[in-house]
């Protein structure tokens, strides 16, 4: 948990279960998230995590249990980048604008809209790619974009689904410094990821969830052989680094069986520093 989170909950799940059509994708989920809190949500492929995300987010409908949301809750949720379509003809500055949806009489933006968007793009250090059409930006410029929409309506909590997806080990720390700076200043935090080491090590919480929620707490207490075996259903190690958790896969490949007919070099047993005996032909 950061140093600015307190225990006043901002969402709570209990005992939810939900899916689509007749099949459950979260099964009694208990999940509590409190203000300032930074939160990872790891899992393999099809465990639930957009799932858990789109509760949360309440645009999803739970089957049986209770969700629970402190009244006048502000939230944003911003999606994986890869599902948006990147070459819809607009500018970063029209982009982000397009987030402002309530309480708006006018068709075009207002000085103070304007002024607003202008100070947001600023904080995430995009305010010279305003007039860059999106298309035209890189996967961390996009990431920031979207956070720029999330940030226009002041939220207290922000969803994010897989931020760090598609991008390589720099903007992947960006990212995540981007993230840690903006947790620092209050607002609570809970994105998806499949990046056990870059990312979910890091954090001060971290859920794995396949289904139902197998560990919960700080990493070097949830990144154990023994959750995350029960998470994603394969054998794995954590070793420490540094001080901190490093997952690997535990997977050895078998060194291949001798052929049954094969020979021996035949030099195989030979003494590896007697000196090199060269044969040499007598000329006629």
């Amino acid at each position: 948990m950061s140093p600015a989170a307190d225990r006043h909950e901002l969402l709570g799940l209990s005992g939810v279960t939900c899916g689509y059509a007749s099949e459950a994708v979260l099964v009694d989920v208990d999940l509590a998230i409190h203000r300032g809190e930074f939160v990872g949500i790891v899992g393999p492929s099809g465990a639930g995590k957009t799932t858990a995300l789109r509760v949360l987010a309440g645009s999803m409908r739970v089957a049986h249990g209770t969700v629970r949301r402190h009244p006048g809750l502000r939230m944003a949720y911003v999606p994986q980048v890869e599902t948006i379509n990147w070459s819809f003809p607009v500018t970063v500055r029209e982009c982000v604008l397009m987030a402002r949806v309530h309480g708006r009489r006018l068709p075009w933006a207002s000085r103070a809209e304007r002024a607003q968007v202008a100070a947001v793009l600023a904080q995430l250090d995009i305010g010279d790619l305003a007039d860059r059409h999106i298309r035209e930006l890189s996967g961390g410029q996009q990431q920031r974009v979207f956070i720029a929409r999330a940030l226009l309506g002041e939220p207290e909590l922000l969803l994010m689904d897989e931020p760090t997806s598609g991008v390589d080990v720099r903007l992947r720390h960006e990212i995540l410094h981007l993230l840690d700076d903006l947790n620092d200043h209050g607002l609570a935090i809970v994105l998806s990821t499949h990046d056990l080491n870059g990312i979910a090590a890091h954090l001060p919480r971290v859920v794995c969830l396949n289904r139902r929620v197998i560990g919960d707490g700080v990493p070097h207490d949830v990144l154990s052989t023994d959750v995350l075996e029960r998470t994603y259903g394969a054998s794995m190690e954590v070793l420490v680094h540094g001080g901190m958790p490093v997952v690997v896969d535990s997977f050895r490949r078998h060194a291949p069986h001798p052929h049954p007919h094969a020979h021996p070099h035949p030099h195989a047993d030979a003494d590896p520093h007697a000196e090199p005996h060269v044969h040499s032909e007598a000329r006629p």
